[in-house]
């Protein structure tokens, strides 16, 4: 049985089966098995051909690990656990974005505290100037989701309208840096904010604001599939939400 996964992350990457032999020194003939066979490379090309394709070991071989290896490795992912979002110190998230070299994510509604710090969006358009990618993703205002939202948390409009906030401030500030912006129409269950290996999850709880709810702090491991788990969600987001216009 083909490999779809594997096949779909090549695609993705814009890469060919000979260019990811040759990244990762194995013969085109042995990753064209692995692809159109479904055959299992060895561990230590699972992790070469999972690093350079951006993505996690356990997704593209979901069989090649036992349950208690996936497991091990995702709790090795945990760097930190925040009760609630204003308890993370204000440094990390500095250092979470200026230690990015390749790209940056946000997934919110609004983000308010992010664009309501001077620095932090000095950070996120130095970023951008620099070549690393930087994407953000705001609540549409005009979706059912983000008046619920409101509902929700006892705020009514005033969620839409952060969110009609958020898009002035992160577009007038940020696009002329070259950071790029979506809106999505997604029941939000997780804010989350990337930079190359690192997360900061905003987990979301029912009746309750955002900056009240816990926050993990994640890094990718290999074997492990937490991390991976947020990106994904990120990247479907992010291909089915509507570019910004100007």
């Amino acid at each position: 049985m083909a490999n779809e996964r594997l096949r779909a992350a090549l695609l993705a990457k814009g890469v060919d089966i000979g260019q990811l032999a040759e990244a990762i020194q194995v013969d085109p003939k042995t990753v064209e098995r692995w692809v159109t066979q479904g055959r299992q490379p060895y561990r230590k090309h699972r992790y070469a051909a999972a690093s350079f394709l951006g993505t996690d070991e356990s997704y593209l071989w979901p069989q090649a690990l036992t349950r208690e290896q996936v497991a091990s490795a995702s709790e090795s992912e945990i760097v930190q656990v925040y009760p609630h979002r204003w308890a993370v110190p204000r440094d990390i998230w500095g250092r979470l974005f200026s230690g990015a070299s390749e790209e940056i994510g946000i997934l919110v509604y609004s983000g308010t505290f992010v664009h309501d710090d001077h620095g932090l969006m000095r950070v996120l358009a130095d970023k951008a100037r620099s070549g690393v990618r930087v994407r953000i993703l705001l609540g549409d205002p005009e979706c059912p989701a983000v008046a619920q939202r409101g509902i929700d948390e006892g705020v009514g409009d005033t969620q839409i309208q952060r969110c009609r906030n958020a898009i002035h401030w992160y577009g007038t500030r940020l696009t002329p840096a070259g950071v790029e912006i979506r809106l999505h129409r997604t029941v939000l269950y997780n804010s989350i904010y990337r930079a190359d290996d690192q997360l900061l999850v905003n987990t979301h709880a029912y009746g309750q604001p955002a900056g009240d709810a816990p926050v993990l702090h994640l890094r990718r491991v290999a074997g492990g599939d937490m991390a991976g788990t947020y990106e994904r969600s990120f990247e479907k987001t992010w291909d089915e939400a509507t570019p910004l216009e100007s």
